[in-house]
Order: structure tokens, then C-alpha cells, then sequence
């Protein structure tokens, strides 16, 4: 009798390098889970077949970087917006630019496509979320509320509302037909970076970088429940097809909840790192994640996850394949949504009969679609997704082939068992298990590797250290083995000196504490900066930083020479706080310092109008001398970019 084979819950697909430098987007095609789409400083838009090493397409005509990508439900058109604040649209399966929208004045966060009309929903670090009608190239309806950069948008199944998340902790719901907010819900205590709608029900999932999911009841628009203790911030939700639970794309794992009441069904340990997008097709779970230029796939077996039933009590997956619970029959507790019959109240496609009716009489339109193209890297595989052969049958199909899971362990009796058919092997293919080869580069060749310039908060080995640099070199091979011991004790080397360090550090904190227990915030912030340790700075600044009544004028004087350090620091972390204290300061306090700069001179002596009016003046020219360098950084692309292009907009009065 043959071994069985044990398959794994989880694996990894496939890894390419998506763009010639970093890729700062990405979305997955959430019909078919087999389309991605990458966004990338390059300025370009790649759209590649998951688990096949070319790129099928690439689409040129932005020029800054793409932040936000998006794919429509038919996987027909993609929308990309970019640093600059325009915003492309092209049409795949005509392979050629569609529309050119603009209007915002900073980046564009995120987007997403009505599901039935033709239109597309844009929010903007500038604040601002738009509507657009596709077919006209217009602007139709412009949304205010938010005070922060708006990182997420959903419309609902239905098609009526779109929920907003934005950095200043809020999620709002918009009704579209009335052009107005219909209800906001605050409660979450950092930046809500995504929504999404309950297939079914009035309900939605909102999760954020607090660390916490919350559930919002949209009839009585009250919070439903709390998910709290992730293990990192939540960047990635999806509802189960059948609305039976909500998926959580953690750091290197996969967490299901339920939500009445609040529950774990369980957990997967998937190594994606910082996952970005989540798709479910056929039974299995598609996820998403990118680091610098390369793109990694990775796969879940839903079948063998619990997503019902009893809480998880272990992380660690059983062998063996986990029976479903079918999800209760009972009525939902909610309404559920009304969508539109296609008879006569979808919004259809308008197809055009002729080029001539594809394009726009404006001239504008003519000089964006010379300076867009659709470059078609593979033509077998475009034609084989957007070229059908009859307007019923398109691949990839709605229901194609799940990805084969490789065997648990690496022998030879599994490997030799795990092996699929010839057929399923040329549309899929096993990758060997033990090493596991590069994709082809698609793009140019990238520089050689060398140090970062900003060392990176998260990361997964030490910045310019390698572990045979300490252990001693090894002469005669026969002797490539190495005593414990000695390799204990190069090992031990740098130890003591590393304790003496984080002694010191940690005695430093406890002064600084000390301090703090008094409630006298002013001098306790002096004490870390007399310390003259930015890391005890940036410490007692993370705490701050969360509750903004803290700061003072006063505070700001001797915090703002430190953040100007903190900005110029290669550390990402110390700039990330530097960065966030100083937007708190800009949005509390420079108002207040350009009034009080302003106003007339008063007459006779007013002591605390003086000493307020020092302060202010200090706060200025600090600010002056910070607006400079931050200028200069506001290129940036990626992550501190943006950063700093934000804080560039609020200073833009010291001009």
C-alpha cells in the first residue's frame, strides 16, 4: 500500500521581481484570484498571471510613482493613481489608456470601482475623496470630512454607499445618492489603514493600525464588536464569500474571527511577512506580499482551516484535514443587501461600436493616450486572459484549477507521490521543495546591492553583517567542523559590551521615568533630551505622540531641535516619530504661532504675553530651519516620501 501524502495548510507560490526599482502597490483580481496587478516607482503598472514568472503587460504614462492600484470586478479595466495626484484608467482587453482624471493635490491613497456603474471612487492625501463618471471624464460629487489622508475606500454591494478610512482614526460612510455623510464611526486610537463590507449583511469590518478590528452595525450604526491583540497593525481584511467569517492577513500569519461574539477560529502561520492583498478562489486563500522590487505569492488551503465552530486554542496546524461546519442555517441578524436586478437597474457597460466613439474629441485626451501605452510583454498569455475567443468562455475562468500544495515533509517517497498529472503540471507547476530557483528578472537589471540609506524599522537580518564574519575561518576543509565551544565563544564576543549598552539604556529610561511619575511632562522630556540619547528621545516621544493634549508650547520648544535630528536619523523608526511629532505640532500649534506673530504689539507690559510670544518666535525658527530640509526630502519616493510631502503641504504657510 502507498505512503499517503500529507499536503501543507500553507505554502509559498512563487517569487518575481516586479518592477526595475521599488514596488509601492499592488492589488489582486478578486474574481479569478489569478490576475496582479503592481504599482512601482518606475512609474509603470505591471499585470502579471499568478504563479507565471513573465509579466503579461506593462503600462506606461504616469509620471511620478504609482501609490494605488485597482481592478474592476470583471477584470476589464484597471485604474492607477500616482504621486501627483492624476489618476489613469485603461482598458485591458482593448490594451490602450482610457481616461486621464486629475483634480487632486496630493497623492493618491486609494481607489476603488463601483460594482456596477461605471465609476470610480479616488481619496487623496490631500483629504479629499472624489467620485468619477468614466464615460464623461468628470469629477461628479467631492466628499469632505476627513481631516488625514484617506487610505482605503469601499463601496458596498450594492452600490449605494462607500466607506472611508483615513489616518485621523475615523471611518465614515457616504451615502451617494444623497451626496452626504451618513454616519461616522470613531472608536479606533490610530490610523485605519482598511474597510470592508459584509457580502451580504449591513455590516462592516474596519481594521487599523491600533492593533484592533471592529465590527460596525450599519442599521443601528453602533459598533458590533471588538477584536483586539494583533499582532502587528492591520493592513489587510476579507470576508469569507459566504459572509461565515473574516479572514486577517497578519504579520506571518493568517487569523479567521467571528463576531458575535468577538472570536479566533483559528490560526495559520503563513511566512508572507507583511501581507498586502487577500483573494479566495476555489477553496483557497491568494495572498500577496512585496519587499523593495520582489513580489511574493502565497497560499492557504481553506479546507483545512476551521472557520466556524469552536475558538483556536493551538497556532500551529493539525496534519490532518479539518471537517467544515456548514455555517448556520438561521435568518441573518441583519438586513441584507438590496442589489439592483440586471433586467433594468444595473448601470451596464457602454461598448463602443468604433474607435472613434472610444476616444475623447479633446485634444488632451490625444496627447495622454501618445504618452500612454500598454506594453504587451507575453502575447500568449495576454491573449489567453484578455483576448476570449466568444464572449461566454474567458480564462482565466471563474473556476479554474486550484494551485496543487506540495507534500509536508521532503522526502523522496512523498515528493514521488505529490506529483500531479502532466496536464495540471504544465498549468501549474510544483516547485521543487528544496531549492527553490529565481524567476527571470522582467525589467532591467538592477544596481548591485548595497547599504540602504535609511535602515528599515522591520527587517529579517542585520544591515551589513554576515554570520561568517563571526566564527573563525575555516583553513584545512577536511576540518570545516567546529568545536561547540569555540564557536560558543566567538559567538560570546561583543556580549558584555552589548549588555553594558542596553544596561545603560535601560537606567536611562528609569530616570526619565522617574521624572514622568510626577506629571510634570515638561521636565521629564528635558531629562531625555540632557540624556543625549536620541533613542531615549524617540522612546518617550512614541508615548507622547499618543496623546496629543500633552503638548504644550513650551514642549514644542525643546522638542523641536530633537526632531530636526530624529528627521536627519538613518534609523526609519527615528523618522517615523520625528515625522509624527511633528505633524502634531504643525496641526495644534502653527496656526496659533502665526496669529500670535501677527497681531499688533500691545500696550504696556504683559509678562505671560511676552514669555508667549518668545516662545512662538523660538517655535519659528526652528520650524523655518526644519521646512528647508524638509523640502528637500519631499522627492522622496516610497514611504518617507509621502511623509514628508505631507508635512511639506502643512508648512507650506512659513513660505
Amino acid at each position: 500500500m502507498a505512503t499517503p501524502v500529507v499536503t501543507k495548510t500553507a505554502w509559498k507560490l512563487q517569487e518575481i521581481v516586479a518592477h526595475a526599482s521599488n514596488v509601492s502597490s499592488l492589488v489582486l483580481g478578486k474574481a479569478s484570484g489569478r490576475l496582479l496587478a503592481t504599482g512601482g516607482d518606475d512609474c509603470r503598472v505591471n499585470l502579471w498571471s499568478i504563479n507565471k514568472p513573465n509579466c503579461i503587460m506593462s503600462l506606461t504614462g504616469h509620471t511620478s510613482p504609482v501609490e494605488s492600484v485597482r481592478l474592476n470586478t470583471p477584470e476589464e479595466l484597471i485604474v492607477a493613481g500616482s504621486q501627483s495626484g492624476s489618476i489613469r484608467i485603461w482598458d485591458l482587453e482593448a490594451a490602450k489608456i482610457l481616461r486621464t482624471l486629475t483634480g487632486h493635490k496630493a497623492n493618491i491613497c486609494s481607489l476603488d470601482f463601483h460594482p456596477y456603474g461605471e465609476f470610480v471612487a479616488s481619496g487623496s492625501q490631500d483629504t479629499n475623496i472624489k467620485l468619477w463618471d468614466i464615460r464623461r471624464k468628470g469629477c461628479v460629487f467631492r466628499y469632505r470630512g476627513h481631516s488625514q489622508a484617506v487610505r482605503c475606500l469601499r463601496f458596498s454591494p450594492d452600490g449605494k454607499w462607500l466607506a472611508s478610512a483615513a489616518d485621523d482614526h475615523t471611518v465614515k460612510l457616504w451615502d451617494l445618492t444623497a451626496g452626504k455623510m451618513m454616519s461616522e464611526f470613531p472608536g479606533h486610537t490610530g490610523p485605519v489603514n482598511v474597510v470592508e463590507f459584509h457580502p451580504n449583511e449591513y455590516l462592516l469590518a474596519s481594521g487599523s493600525s491600533d492593533r484592533t478590528i471592529r465590527f460596525w452595525d450599519l442599521e443601528k450604526f453602533q459598533v458590533v464588536s471588538c477584536i483586539e491583540g494583533e499582532p502587528g497593525p492591520v493592513r489587510s481584511i476579507l470576508f469569507n464569500p459566504d459572509g461565515c467569517c473574516l479572514y486577517s492577513g497578519c504579520q506571518d500569519s493568517l487569523r479567521v474571527y467571528g463576531w458575535e461574539p468577538e472570536r479566533c477560529f483559528d490560526v495559520v502561520l503563513v511566512n508572507w511577512g507583511r501581507v498586502a492583498d487577500l483573494a479566495i478562489c476555489n477553496d483557497q486563500l491568494i495572498g500577496v506580499a512585496f519587499s523593495q522590487s520582489n513580489v511574493s505569492s502565497y497560499v492557504v488551503d481553506l479546507t483545512r482551516v476551521t472557520r466556524t465552530g469552536t475558538v483556536a486554542q493551538d497556532p500551529v496546524q493539525d496534519s490532518r484535514p479539518l471537517a467544515q461546519q456548514p455555517p448556520p442555517a438561521s435568518a441573518p441578524l441583519r438586513r441584507i443587501y438590496e442589489r439592483p436586478s440586471t433586467a433594468c437597474s444595473k448601470p451596464q457597460r457602454v461598448k463602443q461600436n468604433s474607435e472613434s466613439e472610444r476616444r475623447s474629441p479633446s485634444s488632451e485626451e490625444d496627447r495622454d493616450e501618445r504618452e500612454s501605452r500598454a506594453e504587451i510583454q507575453n502575447a500568449e498569455d495576454y491573449n489567453e486572459i484578455f483576448q476570449p475567443k466568444n464572449s461566454i468562455s474567458r480564462t482565466p475562468p471563474r473556476r479554474s484549477e486550484p494551485f496543487p500544495a506540495p507534500p509536508e515533509d521532503d522526502t523522496a517517497t512523498a515528493k514521488e507521490a505529490a506529483k500531479p498529472s502532466p496536464a495540471m503540471d504544465a498549468q501549474f507547476p510544483v516547485p521543487d521543495l528544496e531549492v527553490l530557483p529565481r524567476p527571470p528578472v522582467v525589467t532591467s537589471t538592477p544596481a548591485p546591492k548595497a547599504e540602504p540609506a535609511i535602515i528599515p524599522a522591520a527587517r529579517n537580518e542585520p544591515i551589513g553583517l554576515k554570520a561568517s564574519d563571526f566564527l573563525p575561518a575555516v583553513k584545512i576543509p577536511q576540518q570545516a567542523e567546529l568545536v561547540d565551544e569555540e564557536a560558543m565563544s566567538q559567538i560570546r564576543k561583543g556580549h558584555d559590551t552589548m549588555c553594558v549598552v542596553l544596561t545603560s539604556r535601560h537606567k536611562n529610561l528609569d530616570t526619565v521615568r522617574a521624572v514622568w511619575t510626577t506629571g510634570d511632562i515638561k521636565t521629564s522630556v528635558d531629562s531625555a533630551v540632557a540624556i543625549n540619547d536620541l533613542s531615549v528621545v524617540v522612546d518617550l516621544l512614541n508615548i507622547v505622540n499618543q496623546k496629543a493634549s500633552l503638548w504644550k508650547l513650551d514642549l514644542c520648544t525643546t522638542v523641536l531641535p530633537q526632531i530636526e535630528k530624529l528627521l536627519q536619523s538613518k534609523y526609519e523608526s527615528y523618522v517615523q516619530t520625528g515625522c509624527t511629532s511633528l505633524k502634531l505640532i504643525l496641526q495644534r500649534f502653527l496656526p496659533l504661532i502665526t496669529d500670535i506673530l501677527a497681531a499688533p504689539p500691545s500696550v504696556g507690559v504683559d509678562i505671560s504675553r511676552e514669555e508667549r510670544l518668545h516662545k512662538c518666535r523660538l517655535c519659528y525658527k526652528q520650524l523655518k530651519s526644519i521646512s528647508s530640509f524638509v523640502k528637500s526630502k519631499s522627492g522622496l519616493s516610497g514611504r518617507h516620501g509621502s511623509a514628508f510631502r505631507e508635512l511639506h503641504l502643512l508648512m507650506a504657510s512659513l513660505d
